[in-house]
């Protein structure tokens, strides 16, 4: 962490881009008026929010917010969706990889391990190859070729153990992130500033000492958990392997403080497994806004600062008094903590671990919690008091797991299971595998935006809401069994676009949708 006279020279600095003051009493004073703005919009709209509901339990209030409804889906989004989809052009898997490549270019962010080059004949087609075979999950003779000198077994072999590691993988997710991000389709389903993040969980049936138990999800058998990050434009930003099913918590900040990408969010949603009241109040400190999904709200509690406030009808709700004194005394250190941070001085995952050393809170760590409840009660009325709210931590959510069933469609060999015994090799693989899946993500949204730009030359008018709810989240149309064809017709390997399928009256008629 900084100290001294680093910190002595960086503070100011350091307080300016966290937009927090140096002294204590003025924040706590922002952090009050902010509760109270929060609490009173609540009060004010208790009558007539027909979702929320303030019960008694042995005494005790607690909350209870009614399930979203289902959100409808309007005829012209149906419409729209049959439309686009039945024109995705029928790809294989292989030749997917090798179209993206040609106009992102990925495959030249893998270098040598050992000199830095990508130098070599037919190293993008060798890169696609080991990719694939990775994310499939089904080894590298699947795709060999020996009649192809860039596909020969010991030419693969010789490009995965010399080209694929995390560095190179982050680099070249970075060019398909990026990608996406250019795409106005995608820009119209978010700006980057939201992401969720969530866990895959994968069966590792080899003896290793990376991988760790539960039955819930492993059954007899240990396994790993893949931490990952999506965007709100569907792409895959940062990922972290776990050993077993370790506390999400404790790695959530590190995928929006080490991802590598030129986005840059500002929210994240997660599951109840990412939630702690630390995590609350490093990402206040950091500038962030975490916006959980928790799993029973009558269990949570909601906090002030002022004994004295007055929160009428939430007044017995709120009776949970934080510890003001607790945050100034260490105002300082949580400033110099969230610099240290910013700056990569430290990192997240080791802070996180520091702070909740031996399953109890350090001093340090107790002030950022106390901060984390001003932040967490805010987070819960925001939460109770706004269905919106509510209905867009669901959709980024489900983006994440729409995400997710796409990578098990990708990963299907060996039963789905990782059988790799080093953490380098499973952090190599879903990593690859994640690669894979933006790919396939930044693919479909190419052509959906030409289909759609089709689609607005015949008709006079197409909702934007319908086009936010369109998803790249498709794969009917993607070819990943049997043999692997790495060919690429000229003009796609120039950079134009595949033609688009024309339906017959009979297959319109149908109105199937290949997704």
């Amino acid at each position: 962490m900084l100290r001294g006279e680093d910190w002595d020279a960086a503070r100011e600095s350091v307080a300016r881009a966290l937009g927090r003051s140096l002294d204590p009493a003025l924040e706590l004073v922002r952090l009050q008026a902010q509760l109270r703005s929060a609490y009173a919009e609540v009060r004010e709209t208790l009558p007539h929010n027909t979702a929320l509901h303030v019960l008694q339990h042995d005494g005790m209030p607690y909350v209870r917010v009614s399930p979203l409804p289902a959100q409808e889906e309007p005829a012209s989004l149906q419409q729209l969706r049959t439309q686009l989809t039945q024109q995705l052009p029928q790809v294989e898997l292989a030749a997917l990889l090798l179209e993206v490549n040609a106009f992102t270019g990925f495959a030249d962010a893998f270098t040598h391990v050992a000199d830095g080059q990508s130098k070599a004949a037919g190293l993008p087609l060798s890169i696609c190859a080991v990719l694939l075979a990775q994310a499939c999950n089904i080894g590298l003779k699947a795709v060999a070729r020996a009649e192809v000198p860039a596909l020969t077994l010991p030419r693969l072999s010789w490009v995965q153990q010399n080209y694929m590691r995390v560095e190179t993988l982050t680099a070249a997710n970075a060019r398909l992130v990026d990608g996406q991000a250019q795409l106005p389709l995608a820009q119209a389903w978010g700006g980057g500033e939201v992401a969720s993040a969530d866990g895959m969980r994968f069966v590792v049936p080899v003896r290793t000492l990376h991988a760790g138990w539960n039955r819930k999800y492993y059954g007899s058998q240990r396994g790993v958990t893949y931490y990952n990050f999506t965007g709100d434009q569907f792409t895959g930003f940062h990922g972290i392997v776990i050993p077993g099913t370790l506390r999400d918590s404790l790695f959530i900040l590190a995928g929006l403080l080490e991802q590598q990408t030129s986005l840059d969010p500002r929210e994240i949603m997660a599951d109840t497994h990412g939630y702690s009241e630390v995590v609350f109040g490093l990402f206040a400190l950091l500038g962030y806004r975490f916006s959980p999904r928790l799993a029973d709200l009558s269990d949570q509690r909601f906090w002030r600062l002022s004994k004295e406030d007055d929160y009428g009808p939430l007044n017995e709700l709120s009776r949970h008094v934080v510890n003001a004194r607790l945050i100034s005394d260490h105002w300082e250190d949580m400033l110099r903590l969230a610099g240290s941070l910013k700056l990569g001085r430290v990192k997240a995952t080791a802070v996180m671990r520091t702070l909740q050393r031996a399953g109890s809170l350090s001093g340090l760590g107790r002030a950022v919690a106390e901060l984390g409840r001003v932040e967490k009660t805010r987070y819960l009325l925001a939460y109770v008091h706004d269905e919106a709210y509510r209905r867009r931590i669901l959709v980024q959510l489900n983006r994440g797991e729409g995400r997710h069933a796409l990578a098990r469609a990708v990963f299907h060999g060996k039963k789905g299971e990782l059988r790799q015994r080093y953490r380098e090799g499973m952090e190599d693989q879903l990593g690859a595998l994640g690669l894979v899946v933006n790919a396939l993500v930044l693919w479909n949204t190419r052509y959906l935006q030409q289909a759609l730009e089709r689609w607005q030359e015949t008709e006079e008018h197409v909702n934007p809401e319908d086009v936010a709810r369109l998803s790249p989240l498709l794969h009917e149309h993607v070819n990943m069994l049997g043999r692997y064809d790495f060919t690429l017709p000229e003009s796609v390997a120039a950079g134009q676009l595949r033609p688009l399928r024309t339906l017959t009256p009979w297959e319109a008629s149908l109105g199937e949708i290949a997704w």
